[in-house]
């Protein structure tokens, strides 16, 4: 070993000092500061410290995601929204096209339809919850379907159901501002059984979407929530009746839902219809209204619309 191994030898010993004595500093430090599982209280003892952690999620995200789960028990299985009639009345399949590509097809018309018939009447029923009678009546008397509107009632009154037997005795709880809301889905429900039983009924009927609206302000959703929702559950219906009806299989379901073509067509729908007042609305897709209505002229179906 020579004098400049020597030299060199040196150097890294006092390279190898100073990166302990910085280390050492290091662990000095964190030594004097509290542990993350415990901390000294005032007899010396150890007790349990916790970290103060606040998640930005509050109730309203959660009533959200089970206002989402396809699993609600709102009986929308039983319904294909008129895929069913679609397919069978584009048989054999036009040139060109495949049971998929017409699947796209009434997807998009599926969702314009519902985004002018109904959403009007789901967001005003949020801006003003004591009209949900009045706008009830109002799209049961523009709903010239007989098989959309029975639709409509049927998964309207399961959502009241699912309101009054698991939703509201929390919300009550939770959200002081739902005051109005609850109010007018307590009396909806009482109109609703008491039209039942009565001679003279009341134009009660339990749609889907003026209940919708309220519910949704009812759980602490703000607006656009609300619509956004509808139109993407009603998305997740069609494509779930797709796949039972054999159009796809369930990956590429999941690819159709995860898609940006089918969040720009709920963006771009729910746009165009945001300012439009229910007496403006109505229905875009004429074709729509036939292939509900002569559902119940299939030789044979596997849904209830």
């Amino acid at each position: 070993m020579n004098f400049d191994d020597a030299g060199a030898i040196r150097a890294r010993v006092v390279e190898l000092e100073a990166e302990l004595q910085a280390t050492t500093a290091i662990l000095r430090r964190i030594e004097q500061r509290p542990t993350a599982s415990s901390a000294e209280d005032g007899r010396g003892d150890s007790k349990p410290f916790s970290i103060p952690v606040t998640l930005p999620l509050g109730p309203s995200i959660h009533n959200l995601m089970l206002l989402s789960d396809s699993a609600l028990p709102l009986g929308s299985f039983a319904y294909s929204s008129g895929l069913e009639s679609f397919l069978a009345h584009h048989k054999p399949l036009p040139a060109g096209h495949t049971t998929l590509s017409l699947f796209q097809k009434f997807l998009s018309l599926s969702i314009q339809s519902v985004a002018y018939t109904n959403i009007p009447y789901a967001l005003a029923t949020f801006r003003d919850p004591l009209d949900l009678m009045d706008l009830d009546n109002d799209l049961d008397a523009s709903t010239p379907c007989n098989v959309a509107k029975r639709a409509s009632i049927a998964q309207g009154r399961a959502l009241l159901s699912v309101w009054e037997k698991a939703f509201a005795s929390s919300t009550k709880s939770t959200f002081e501002e739902g005051v109005e809301p609850i109010a007018a889905l307590e009396i909806f429900s009482k109109d609703l059984k008491i039209a039942a039983v009565s001679n003279n009924p009341l134009p009660v009927n339990g749609h889907f979407a003026p209940v919708w609206g309220v519910v949704c302000l009812a759980l602490g959703l703000n607006l656009e929530e609300a619509g956004y929702l509808f139109l993407l559950n009603h998305a997740k219906a069609v494509v779930s009746a797709a796949v039972r009806a054999s159009v796809m299989g369930p990956y590429v379901a999941q690819t159709v839902l995860a898609g940006k073509e089918l969040q720009d067509l709920i963006r771009g729908s729910l746009e165009r219809v945001w300012l439009l007042r229910p007496e403006d609305a109505g229905q875009v897709v004429p074709s729509m209204d036939l292939w509900l209505g002569r559902h119940e002229l299939l030789y044979s179906r596997i849904f209830n619309s």
